[in-house]
């Protein structure tokens, strides 16, 4: 996973993006891309929507994925482990029903 910051850091220098990307601005750009991400299912069944636009949806994922990982990265915490601590709530505000 570092790797792959790293590399998403070099893009970014490279470009001379890196004063856009503080955690307000990467907050609003996850949820433009995810809005993006919508965009591809507008109007169709989910089935219709992977069939025709599945790269374009993958495309849209890497680009909410990408961002986090930087979002992550500019507030100091690994995206992975607070996944798994989400979690560990998640399975104590909703425990599996009793049969």
């Amino acid at each position: 996973m570092n790797d792959l910051i790293k590399e998403i850091q070099q893009f970014r220098d490279d470009r001379g993006w890196g004063g856009n990307h503080d955690a307000r601005s990467l907050a609003i750009s996850i949820s433009l891309e995810a809005s993006e991400l919508l965009e591809c299912f507008q109007w169709r069944s989910a089935e219709d929507s992977i069939a025709h636009d599945k790269q374009a949806i993958v495309d849209e994922m890497a680009d909410v994925f990408i961002y986090l990982l930087q979002f992550s990265d500019v507030l100091g915490e690994d995206l992975i482990e607070a996944a798994r601590a989400k979690m560990e709530k998640n399975a104590l505000k909703y425990p599996i029903p009793a049969k």
